[in-house]
């Protein structure tokens, strides 16, 4: 990274650590939402930007994560400690299974697979009322003392996402993440030089699946409860407009495309009920005039600015 890139960088976790000092009660629980989606975004991009790889129900990981750190807390007895391990576990373990059964389909087909059974466990947590609390969910979860303030969860939440994009931004830059961008751009001419392409993107999926997992435990620290709209597939549509909103080839960009939905969902329903119409004006804006996202139009723009002209010096 330059020095300019990590200057703004600086700033901008300087300004976000300030925001429970002159924000209202309101704009800090915001800005917790938005740092979590952004985490789940980002653990979607991990295989959809940088995997080439159609998960289109990646919010069925999400739910999971949530419910598994929500049921530990309510009904194990352990410290809290152990929900919190529990939940991205668990969505792992649930990512390689669900990665095991889709991984031998094609792009598409894999995507439609993976809808079906995410619906399938959406349907069992919406009608398991004595375990999950069925449609209703499970609200007032009790949380340890030092993270159940709204200004203690997002330092919490900060935290924990800064960690979880540092890990996530050394496994792209790890030679593991070159091997699943050569996956990405050309999985048959990588399986002919002898990359196991399915381990990999198997592997990926389990990644996924765990700081998905993450980001659903924090929504938990945030907000108290958990329901089973964590889990349906509309959301995870939304999801994936985040990434593409952002910039779904850049590391940031989901970031922001969830910073821009999370913003607008919140004020545009104030408004109207008709957010899902704004929505997909917004959308299909992006793919006639941004077709690379926000932030990678930035990008774009910014590596072109510095691109020597032709016929310049020789």
């Amino acid at each position: 990274m330059s020095r300019k890139t990590i200057s703004g960088m600086g700033a901008g976790i300087i300004i976000l650590l300030l925001f429970p000092v002159f924000l209202p009660r309101f704009y800090v629980y915001l800005a917790s939402v938005i740092l979590l989606y952004g985490l789940l975004a980002t653990s979607l991009n991990l295989v959809l930007g940088y995997g080439g790889i159609f998960q289109f129900h990646h919010a069925v990981f999400y739910g999971v994560g949530a419910y598994g750190t929500t049921l530990m807390l309510t009904k194990s007895g352990l410290p809290a400690i152990f929900a919190f391990i529990t939940g991205p576990l668990v969505s792992a373990a649930f990512g390689l299974v669900l990665g095991i059964i889709c991984i031998r389909l094609s792009r598409l087909y894999f995507g439609m697979l993976q809808i079906s059974l995410g619906s399938l466990v959406w349907a069992i947590v919406y009608r398991w009322y004595a375990f999950t609390g069925g449609d209703d969910g499970i609200h007032g979860i009790p949380m340890p003392e030092m993270i159940s303030s709204p200004k203690s969860a997002f330092y919490f939440t900060f935290i924990i996402t800064i960690i979880s994009l540092y890990i996530m931004w050394k496994i792209i830059r790890s030679p593991f993440g070159s091997v699943l961008q050569g996956i990405r751009d050309n999985p048959v001419r990588s399986g002919m030089i002898g990359i196991n392409v399915r381990r990999h993107q198997l592997l990926a999926l389990v990644l996924a699946g765990f700081f998905a997992g993450v980001a659903g435990s924090l929504f938990v620290v945030v907000d108290n409860s958990v329901f089973p709209d964590m889990l349906f597939w509309t959301l995870s549509m939304e999801i994936v407009i985040m990434c593409l909103l952002g910039g779904w080839f850049t590391f940031l960009g989901p970031m922001l495309g969830a910073a821009v939905i999370v913003g607008l969902r919140t004020f545009v329903s104030m408004y109207t009920v008709y957010w899902a119409l704004v929505l997909g004006i917004i959308m299909v804006l992006v793919i006639f005039f941004l077709p690379s996202g926000i932030l990678g139009y930035a990008v774009e723009k910014f590596e072109r600015g510095f691109r020597k002209p032709e016929g310049g010096e020789q």
